[in-house]
């Protein structure tokens, strides 16, 4: 016991000198439970609605403060024809959109049944189907105050019509699925890339390549390429196997979606390599992308949360992140068929961010070197 005691003793004082590691072990769970605690919700919040209203009169106002007055909803814009409510929700600006047809004021009035439709964007189909429950109970709840207020006692004078885009049967997977593509990607090319720059350190070969005739940019470039290579045969596999065994439906180009996932890779890879140049062993660079790349990642980016329900202080962080711009643009290519006409704000932002972190992990990595 004596000796297992002094050994106890001798790890915790390691633990204690290395920065790195204590920062992983001690404040990373304390960061994760407390963003994690806030983001990791079903709850759904501040739905975003389009409403097309073509009737223009104050039993159609009434219908749209109802909305309004709703945590659940919240209007981001009020368009005159339903052919207007198209980019919204091909963008995903708006999750439902409510038309509200010309004569529904006369039809209300008059108690003759007046038509409300409700279009839903199905791609998150466990979100969207709650949304739709929200949404007819509060226009079932709206049409008996009108019958309250008449002192009436008969068919309710509104008719709710769903239609739901996209994803018409509400099936998760095809939701899933192609989140799973960037997530792969991540895990193949900025987990292992890391870990396999810092084995090269450790083992003493980095150094000694670092003097060969090589050019930095090309030793860095012969570093990534392979994982370039792994990432794109396993955006291949994936497509296949999405696409062919679990019929998620490929509505958009497949030489956008090579494309965007090149992009991607950018940011991947960068990490990857930033990670590289704070790491001095592989276990500290495991546990460095797991702890704060991966799990931030997957709970911060949409992947499993919708960012819209989540703290408005949470949600401006998600967009630092680089998986939730890849995710709205792979989910819309598979899903909504859209094309770069529709998703190059994300492809810039994805971009953007990718040139930056692979900048920055070059220059830290040539700093490294000298």
């Amino acid at each position: 016991m004596r000796r297992l005691g002094f050994l106890i003793r001798k790890e915790l004082i390691e633990l204690r000198r290395d920065p790195r590691l204590f920062a992983i072990v001690v404040i990373a769970p304390i960061v994760q439970l407390t963003l994690l605690g806030y983001a990791a919700t079903t709850d759904i919040w501040n739905v975003p609605v389009v409403v097309a209203d073509g009737d223009r009169t104050s039993q159609s106002r009434a219908l749209i403060e109802r909305f309004q007055a709703s945590p659940y909803f919240t209007i981001v814009d009020t368009v005159t024809t339903v052919g207007e409510i198209d980019p919204y929700l091909e963008r995903g600006l708006g999750w439902m959109a409510v038309s509200i047809p010309p004569g529904y004021g006369r039809d209300v009035e008059s108690g003759s049944g007046a038509v409300v439709q409700v279009v839903a964007d199905g791609t998150d189909g466990s979100s969207t189907t709650v949304a739709l429950s929200y949404a007819v109970a509060m226009v079932a709840g709206y049409a008996e105050d009108l019958m309250r207020a008449r002192g009436i006692a008969a068919a309710a004078p509104l008719d709710v019509q769903i239609r739901v885009w996209f994803n018409a049967e509400l099936d998760s997977r095809d939701f899933m699925i192609p989140g799973v593509l960037a997530l792969l990607l991540m895990v193949v090319t900025a987990i292992l890339s890391s870990m396999a720059i810092v084995r090269e350190r450790e083992l003493g070969t980095y150094e000694q390549l670092a003097v060969t005739p090589l050019r930095r940019w090309e030793l860095i470039l012969g570093k990534l390429l392979p994982f370039v290579i792994i990432g794109m045969l396993d955006v291949l596999l994936v497509v296949g196997v999405a696409v062919l065994w679990f019929e998620v439906p490929l509505r958009g180009s497949f030489i956008l979606l090579v494309a965007m996932s090149a992009v991607y890779l950018l940011t991947t890879l960068g990490v990857g390599l930033f990670v590289s140049t704070v790491s001095h062993t592989q276990q500290q660079a495991m546990m460095t992308a797991v702890f704060f790349v991966m799990l931030p990642m997957l709970y911060l980016s949409g992947f499993i949360f919708p960012i819209e329900n989540m703290p408005r202080v949470i949600q401006p962080v998600t967009y630092l992140i680089p998986l939730t711009y890849y995710l709205v643009i792979v989910r819309g290519i598979f899903l909504k068929g859209v094309g770069l006409e529709t998703v190059w704000p994300d492809a810039v932002a994805l971009a953007v961010w990718g040139l930056a972190i692979l900048a920055l992990a070059i220059a830290r990595s040539h700093k490294r070197l000298d």
